[in-house]
């Protein structure tokens, strides 16, 4: 039997909340958290709404995860989100000892594979997944904000 549960399945979802985030004139990042096929936590950016330079789409997810599992380590969950994490929330990330990262966009200025912050041992990290979608929607983003 053929899983639909895969890494592109659950990038839409995290896409679908970067979308919301457009709409919300934040800056469009979305994210995920998955546990044995099931979302436990979904966010998007809301520095603008939150006036709060933490309130980023990974932030909010490991806020949320935590809260629903109970507990701080995010071990068996898998993070997708639609770009590239930045030096703050791999750190967060290191700290909460998640398992899988999944990430659409790379962030070449300052994602945490440029600012060189490390995760934990343990995490893997796919890079890559609807990379394409991710972009063209940070880039309609900003096209937007230049006009």
């Amino acid at each position: 039997m053929i899983n639909p549960f895969n890494d592109e399945y659950f990038m839409k979802k995290a896409l679908q909340e970067a979308e919301m985030a457009f709409d919300k004139d934040e800056i469009p990042v979305g994210a995920i958290i998955v546990i044995d096929n099931k979302i436990i936590a979904r966010s998007h950016n809301l520095t603008e709404l939150l006036n709060d330079v933490t309130a980023h789409a990974e932030m909010q997810s490991i806020t949320a995860a935590a809260n629903f599992l109970g507990g701080k380590y995010l071990i068996g969950c898998t993070l997708y989100v639609t770009l590239e994490p930045c030096q703050m929330c791999a750190g967060a990330l290191y700290w909460s000892q998640i398992s899988k990262i999944v990430y659409g966009a790379s962030d070449e200025n300052r994602g945490f594979v440029k600012m060189g912050t490390k995760l934990h041992p343990k995490t893997t990290i796919v890079s890559g997944i609807l990379a394409d979608e991710a972009a063209d929607l940070m880039k309609r983003f900003f096209a937007q904000k230049r006009k």
